[in-house]
């Protein structure tokens, strides 16, 4: 039965979402820094559930307790996917919306579809899985919203981008928040064996 884990990550928002949805299942979730696993494994899988599994691995190499990690990333149609499993180095830090804005100025709204997508591997030295989550929507015309990170600000649910909804309103359709309900899920059922 898990009762702790560590999240692969430093990054507060995803940790307060992991807490948020775990909380019901009494389970800690621990960052990285607070576990003691200061790492930066190289995410070179060329899959998110490959990335998030190397992110795994890593902390688990050091900490020895249930680990989690993710990757995700923004996957636009137009642009074939992209920037896909490559989200986080599209642009400069602080220049991803600002970026993927330019290079969508000339495409018609009926072509911004664009899909969230995420992957949270759990490793636990007898459990190696991945969960995925996916939230559709589209990419916008203008950074609107502040309560986001990444690309949530171009991110149209509906009316609203990403960075427009409240948490909870984010934590329900969210590709992490998928991702981690499907964690949820499994893990109840395997705590009450």
């Amino acid at each position: 039965m898990i009762t702790k884990l560590v999240m692969a990550t430093n990054n507060a928002n995803k940790l307060r979402e992991a807490r948020e949805i775990l909380a019901p299942l009494g389970i800690e979730v621990l960052s990285q820094r607070d576990a003691g696993a200061d790492c930066e494994p190289e995410e070179n899988g060329a899959t998110f559930a490959e990335n998030a599994m190397i992110k795994a691995r890593a902390v688990f190499e050091i900490v020895g307790l249930p680990v989690i990690a993710d990757d995700s990333g923004l996957c636009v149609d137009a642009l074939g996917g992209r920037p896909g499993v490559y989200s986080a180095r599209y642009a400069p830090e602080g220049q991803h919306c600002a970026k993927l804005l330019d290079e969508m100025k000339d495409v018609p709204a009926e072509e911004r579809g664009a899909a969230f997508v995420c992957n949270v591997a759990l490793l636990d030295g007898d459990t190696a899985e991945v969960f995925a989550g996916e939230c559709r929507g589209a990419v916008g015309y203008e950074k609107r919203g502040s309560n986001g990170f990444g690309y949530d600000p171009v991110f149209m649910v509906g009316e609203r981008t990403m960075a427009e909804l409240s948490a909870d309103e984010k934590n329900k359709i969210s590709h992490r928040g998928a991702a981690l309900r499907e964690l949820y899920r499994f893990l109840n059922e395997r705590n009450g064996e």
